[in-house]
């Protein structure tokens, strides 16, 4: 690994920084789409608070994680480790061990001041951290519940909001100003089930969505795939996810959502009305009925069946889901707008991620878990310091990789993983890297080093294969557990528990991952090649399953 003292005095031309003076914000939201932020494509929506950091830093276009599941990938992030090693490795696991070593941890040893504000979802009490103010659970959208250094307290208003409200408010009055501070900024949203802000309400109604090309997908060859219950057609539910909670109470689902989901969506004890938790204030609730209102009342009197009524469900969806992500981007250029007006860019590194992937309706499928693309690859935009940023190439010499891209003058197109975030932050903190970490340091890729020259745990070189590998079954959802290897070209990957099935994916001829080669001639040549890698990375990571692989 580069220690960061050694690294900023690599930086070609950039002022003269010291490590001890830098402050990280860390902003992860919860399954946010690469295919729904500007910066990477710009079909569905605009971001402009999000592309500002794009626009000024550095994009990363091959950005993965290891186990595409909310809690596992916090727990990865933490750590630096793949979930076996971490011992989280799906949301039933009980509580995170925060005994274990963290980034946390050892920024606060090297004198950080450290915070976490927001989503936690791991069971167990943070640790590592001088403060943490988190949601209680899953968190709710309106009038949310924390838990801030053990006082439990409801805090009103919208949670993308509150959340960017107590990061101001902890970096503005309550952090020590005399130490350099590191502060995760957790946001609930877009997670399911997609509740926008009032304000954002009708954003997208005028907007008719693309249905993309694998929405009718029949999963031929893909047996797992077919097997799964996050369809859009099947198991997007209209009551709970879609908003349809009547006040007369006639519109039922078959996993009896309906009962419950009203709590969430309508107020008081009214005729027809189940008593709601109070989540909602009464000019927030009049607002939701106002706009939704007119929406079930079409609905109860549309009939719709068949493909009408998957596509009006997918338009639905896509709807409230980028109506949520207004909410994210505004209050991500207000937290922005706040380290510049303090005069905090100079010093601070902010990164913008996602804690995995999520589906817009390519195959047919809503949520995460597979090792496919959608779920798999997650966005990731890094915003140096002003202090140490280096000259950005001419925009003629800007990498393109296609239509939605080039909004960014500086793309960078390796592998990395959120395995990779903690070793980042240490090392730009100027802190050794633990050995037991499973990540990498991708800060000299920032500095712009030559891939092939870059210094890790394995050698010279960057890597150029990643490890995956999610577990949560039986579970919501039914999607198998399977592990798997993604090199530049092709992606492999073994279902197992209680089915045994390969998939292999030409992702050159194939990106949408439509063919299964496994098995075929086209994958005679390779697959001896991607199977060893897939054990090579198995042993590296010193995963049990390579035990069981044949």
């Amino acid at each position: 690994m580069i220690a960061g003292a050694a690294a900023i005095s690599a930086l070609g031309s950039c002022k003269e920084a010291s490590p001890e003076n830098m402050n990280i914000v860390y902003i992860m939201c919860d399954d946010h789409s690469y295919q729904t932020i500007s910066a990477y494509d710009n079909r569905y929506m605009n971001t402009p608070g999000i592309d500002r950091l794009s626009e000024e830093g550095y994009r990363f276009t091959n950005s993965f994680v290891a186990n595409s599941l909310s809690g596992p990938s916090r727990a990865c992030l933490l750590t630096g480790m793949h979930s076996h090693a971490n011992g989280y490795t799906d949301n039933g696991s009980g509580s995170f061990d925060g005994s274990q070593t963290t980034f946390p941890k050892i920024l606060q040893q090297h004198g950080y001041q450290t915070a976490i504000v927001g989503k936690w979802h791991l069971g167990s009490e943070p640790t590592g951290f001088d403060y943490w103010d988190i949601l209680m659970g899953q968190g709710e959208y309106y009038q949310p519940v924390f838990i801030c250094n053990r006082d439990t307290l409801m805090r009103p208003g919208y949670v993308t909001e509150v959340i960017t409200d107590r990061a101001i408010e902890w970096m503005e009055k309550d952090r020590d100003k005399s130490k350099p501070f590191c502060l995760l900024v957790h946001h609930k949203a877009p997670h399911r089930s997609w509740m926008p802000d009032t304000q954002d309400l009708g954003s997208y109604d005028n907007i008719e969505f693309p249905l993309p090309e694998t929405f009718y997908d029949d999963y031929l060859g893909r047996p797992a795939a077919e097997v799964q219950e996050m369809s859009i057609i099947d198991d997007m539910n209209e009551v709970y996810d879609l908003k349809m909670s009547d006040a007369e109470g006639e519109i039922h689902d078959r996993l009896g959502y309906y009962k419950w989901a009203g709590s969430m969506y309508r107020g008081g004890t009214g005729k027809g009305e189940r008593l709601r938790s109070g989540r909602m204030n009464h000019e927030q609730q009049k607002a939701w009925t106002d706009y939704y209102d007119p929406i079930i009342k079409d609905y109860k009197e549309s009939g719709l069946s068949g493909r009408e009524l998957a596509e009006w469900k997918f338009q639905r969806y896509m709807k409230d889901y980028c109506s949520t992500i207004n909410s994210l981007d505004r209050n991500v250029a207000r937290l922005y707008d706040y380290l510049k007006r303090e005069g905090l860019l100079e010093n601070t590194m902010i990164i913008y991620t996602s804690d995995q992937g999520f589906f817009m309706g390519e195959h047919g499928f809503f949520d995460k878990r597979f090792m496919y693309e959608e779920s798999f690859r997650t966005p990731l935009i890094v915003r140096m310091p002003d202090a140490m940023k280096r000259e950005m190439p001419a925009e003629s010499d800007m990498d393109v990789h296609g239509p939605d891209f080039g909004k960014n003058r500086h793309d960078i197109s390796e592998f990395v993983q959120n395995i990779d975030l903690g070793p980042t932050i240490l090392d730009f903190a100027g802190i050794d890297v633990p050995e037991e970490m499973h990540g990498e340091s991708f800060l000299p890729l920032i500095e712009g080093q030559q891939a092939s020259s870059v210094k890790t745990s394995e050698g010279t070189g960057w890597r150029q294969s990643l490890y995956y590998h999610f577990y949560e079954y039986p579970a919501e959802h039914s999607v198998r557990r399977h592990y798997g290897v993604r090199t530049e070209r092709y992606s492999l990957m073994h279902f197992y528990h209680d089915i045994d099935e390969w998939e292999m994916y030409d992702l050159e001829n194939d990106p949408q991952q439509m063919k299964n080669i496994y098995g075929t001639p086209e994958s005679d040549k390779v697959l001896p090649q991607l199977m060893e890698e897939l054990k090579r990375l198995q042993y590296l990571y010193d995963d049990p399953i390579r035990h069981k692989i044949q």
